[in-house]
């Protein structure tokens, strides 16, 4: 009989154990142990039966239940105790409070489509989702006054399972908003609190608005899955990354308008102070800009309306943008007649609708004019923008040139923070004891990671045995499960029980599953990889995790291809792949592998956390020289896997680069984690003795690596770094800058924006006439000083307007110059008609071939960069 109603019954806890209703509620128990602890052994079995979810399992008790719970004093007191902790946590002073001045913000607003905070709240896809909720986990820690602002996604993202002949399959369980750890944020009469949006057609979209609590930070989820709307409208947080272009660009609209206008509204109902810096995490929400600017039009108030051009100042001052994608196919590109007909519907009625569409037209060369590009909309919107590591802000500065022509590449103004990962979520508690210090020291961050040098080798070691042992028999519990899902019995299932061994080797690979990141580079030579697998002395396991974006044949056949490997009875205990990768799995999954592989082409990953979370357990790295491994690759705390040159064709450079992975593999990691026999070593005395445990078996050079990982890399890749890089770097600049434009109505933002357009119409004249020098002797010799003048035409433009540089270096074959340094010309006398001589002297620094160039640069106290405008007039 099926229900033609469904709708949830709260539970209604007692007095004496009220306070375990928010303990539920607030997510940081997904990274308090000692609360995650007090519910699983609540009831372990109900707890395993909701897999670890307070609130479904507070939802599951009995009454009779609750009332043995609330009469039992050791346990209301533990209740007690973790609600007044939490208590503390929530209103002490942290590192923000602790460090930052008045310039810090007050609130700022972070934009992502993706979160991944716990496993209980499915609302993530990768990478994007977990360094989003980890940015949240990690500011509630640190008291950086973060606001989240997301979708409510009816279905999250997909779950994953095989079929017998290991095609990915996808489902899409519904997801119940009262079954989630959420609040409805509800007007003072009691209804849900709303925001709407005009759609084609006379249609709106509608959305209310879902608080969680992650910690010290609220994240507001929007939800358009209510009566309000028609079907189409209530689809529209259905699924992440789901439907055609249409339901992307109007999932967009809300997350980035819709988000504002939420944000307005929960400052309005819970007192919040309005953000102060908004930042963008990845193009999905660029569209919030777009309303910032609607509002500044269209003020409430007494507040002079503001022109486009002084709004988009404003709004730009105090913007953040952060693009994760190293190549052009990730961004999310709109035909641009698509995003005029939905602001045709009167979206934002003050805003020129050519206004909207010129941020995102991408009129450089290699452009498309007829797309709207969102990764561009980004950009032009925010002052500030970065990527996610040092690497990735190259490579982002070289794809997003054509947008500042003229510069070279290096001086595209996008910056780079490398990602973290949220150390409490990602470290296991048995090697965060034997790691790290648990007082925090602001100082010194990385003073804590060096307990781990006072940690003997036996201990390490046998640490590390146990939390193998630990993911050993998880996986082996979740290859039975997936094999039934795949229709097998149980009586063919007899050898999953004795699948992989605590005492070998153990290689972890998990990620999405896009073709770049090449899932099945370790099956390029099957053979090989099978006898490295079953190497009698030196033995390897692998454990091998990914979904495929559903509309991805390319990565579903990889992992096909995979999967028929891990079939092979002959492997099949050394080999396995696990379906559904999620946060739950990779909690055990980090902690127990020993190495965690990495073999994407490069450059194309933009940082990659996950060898971060492996890192943090004592894991060693072997990886390509990509993401955040090319900038924190030591040579100590794991391996590098060379690449290919460039101009190898793809099996070339598969062939080559699976090669070298062997050979590291065969020669440098099992040896080294085996021992190499004058220390003993487990692979002689495995089977025997159980010889991780042996004192002699303890291989002492591997463990020697992996001290080094933890105090080294366990700071550097921390969130908390990343945190503070972002707070020092960006978010300080932007309300700093926010602030000044806004103040006085806006007197600032008014001012530069008319002195942009000022320069933007006098800039096609300005230009370098005529360069000479003097000073330069027969024979040049380093410390000869070189006496610089441009003559220079400003047009309608005064010196005050412009930096006239001198940039001189060492020059290549093709004249480009190299090691740049640049010196300022001082305006020296006024010429006729505009005209002005801009002197000053350069020193020759260096030998060799030597040469120089003279530049102009618009200048104004409220840029940021210097080729912010992409304005300059080079000479030549």
């Amino acid at each position: 009989m099926k229900a033609i109603r469904r709708f949830t019954v709260r539970t209604v806890l007692p007095d004496s154990i009220a306070p375990l209703g928010r303990l539920a509620r607030n997510l940081r128990w997904s990274w308090h142990k000692p609360t995650e602890d007090l519910f699983a052994e609540l009831n372990p079995h109900a707890w395993e039966a909701v897999h670890g979810d307070p609130v479904k399992l507070l939802g599951s008790l009995t009454r009779e239940e609750i009332q043995q719970i609330s009469q039992d004093p050791e346990f209301v007191a533990r209740v007690h105790a973790l609600d007044a902790d939490l208590e503390t946590y929530l209103t002490e002073p942290h590192w923000y409070q602790r460090t930052q001045g008045e310039d810090a913000p007050s609130s700022i607003a972070y934009f992502s489509a993706e979160y991944g905070i716990t496993s209980a709240l499915p609302q993530y896809s990768g990478g994007l989702g977990i360094l989003a909720g980890d940015h949240l986990k990690t500011a509630s820690d640190m008291g950086v006054p973060v606001v989240g602002v997301g979708l409510l996604y009816q279905a999250g993202y997909f779950k994953q399972s095989l079929s017998r002949d290991g095609w990915q399959q996808e489902t899409y369980p519904v997801l119940d908003p009262d079954e989630l750890p959420l609040t409805l944020l509800r007007e003072a009469d009691g209804t849900p609190a709303l925001v709407s949006l005009p759609l084609p057609d006379g249609r709106t979209l509608s959305a209310q608005i879902w608080r969680a609590e992650v910690g010290r930070v609220p994240l507001l989820l929007l939800d358009s899955n209510i009566r309000q709307n028609d079907d189409a409208a209530r689809n529209v947080t259905d699924r992440l990354y789901g439907g055609g272009s249409d339901h992307r660009l109007q999932q967009e609209l809300l997350l980035g308008m819709g988000g504002i206008r939420a944000l307005r509204v929960h400052s309005r109902l819970t007192g919040a102070p309005a953000p102060e810096v908004y930042h963008c995490n990845e193009g999905h929400a660029g569209f919030l800009g777009i309303e910032r600017i609607q509002e500044l039009m269209s003020p409430q108030g007494d507040a002079e309306p503001m022109t486009w051009e002084e709004a988009l100042a404003e709004v730009r001052s105090a913007t953040v943008f952060t693009t994760h994608t190293p190549v052009p196919a990730g961004i999310d590109r709109f035909e641009r007649d698509q995003v005029h007909h939905f602001f045709s519907a009167g979206l934002t009625p003050a805003v020129p609708i050519e206004r909207v569409l010129e941020l995102g037209t991408e009129t450089y060369p290699g452009g498309d004019p007829s797309k709207f590009n969102m990764a561009v909309m980004g950009l032009r919107l925010a002052q500030r923008a970065n990527g996610v590591a040092k690497l990735h802000g190259t490579v982002s500065r070289s794809m997003f040139h054509g947008l500042w022509q003229g510069f070279d590449v290096d001086e595209v103004p996008i910056t780079s923070i490398t990602n973290g990962v949220h150390v409490p979520s990602w470290i296991d508690p048995m090697m965060w004891d034997l790691a790290v210090e648990p007082q925090e020291n602001d100082l010194q961050p990385a003073a804590r990671w060096r307990k781990i040098y006072d940690v003997p080798d036996a201990e390490l070691w046998a640490a590390r045995r146990v939390l193998r042992e630990r993911l050993v028999q998880d996986v082996r519990e979740r290859l039975r499960a997936a094999w039934k899902k795949r229709g097998a019995a149980d009586a063919e299932l007899g050898w999953t029980e004795s699948v992989l061994d605590p005492d070998v080797l153990t290689i972890g690979f998990a990620r999405r599953v896009p073709t770049y990141k090449r899932l099945t580079l370790m099956l390029r030579d099957p053979e090989r990889l099978k006898r490295i697998l079953l190497d009698p002395q030196r033995p390897v396991q692998l454990i091998v995790a990914g979904k495929s974006h559903p509309a991805d044949e390319m990565g579903k056949r990889m992992i096909q291809d995979l999967v028929r490997f891990t079939d092979d009875p002959e492997v099949r205990h050394r080999i396995v792949f696990l379906p559904n990768y999620d946060i739950a799995m990779a909690r055990v999954l980090f902690p127990g592998c020993d190495v965690w592989l990495n073999n994407p082409l490069r450059p194309l990953e933009a940082c990659g956390t996950s060898g971060m979370k492996a890192a943090i357990n004592g894991g060693l790295n072997l990886s390509v020289l990509d993401g955040w491994w090319d900038e924190m690759y030591d040579g100590q705390n794991g391996w590098a896997i060379p690449t290919a040159d460039t101009k190898a064709s793809p099996d070339e450079r598969d062939d080559v680069e699976a090669a070298a992975l062997y050979e590291l593999i065969e020669s440098h990691v099992a040896p080294r984690f085996y021992g190499d026999g004058s220390e003993g070593g487990p692979a002689a005395l495995r089977h025997e003795t159980a010889g991780a445990s042996a004192p002699d078996a303890v291989p002492h050079q591997w463990l020697a690596m992996v001290r080094h990982t933890l105090a080294t890399l366990g700071p550097r890749v921390s969130a908390r770094r990343m945190l503070t890089d972002y707070v020092q770097q960006l978010y300080v600049p932007a309300c700093v800058s926010g602030r000044h434009a806004a103040a006085d109505d806006g007197a600032a933002a008014r001012a530069t924006a008319h002195w942009i357009d000022r320069v933007r119409t006098a800039w096609p004249g300005v230009r370098v006439e005529h360069v000479d020098a003097q000073g330069v002797h027969q024979e040049p010799q380093i410390g000869d000083v070189l006496d610089v003048n441009a003559y220079v035409d400003l047009g309608s433009l005064s010196p005050e307007d412009v930096t006239v540089q001198v940039g001189f270096g060492r020059v290549s074959e093709s004249d480009h110059i190299h090691e740049r340094s640049y010196a300022t010309l001082e305006p020296t006398e006024a010429l006729d008609g505009g005209r002005m001589l801009f002197s000053g002297p350069i020193t020759i620094d260096r030998s060799g071939p030597f040469g120089y160039t003279v530049r102009i640069l618009p200048r104004h106290g409220d840029l940021a960069s210097p080729a912010e405008l992409a304005l300059v007039s080079n000479a030549g």
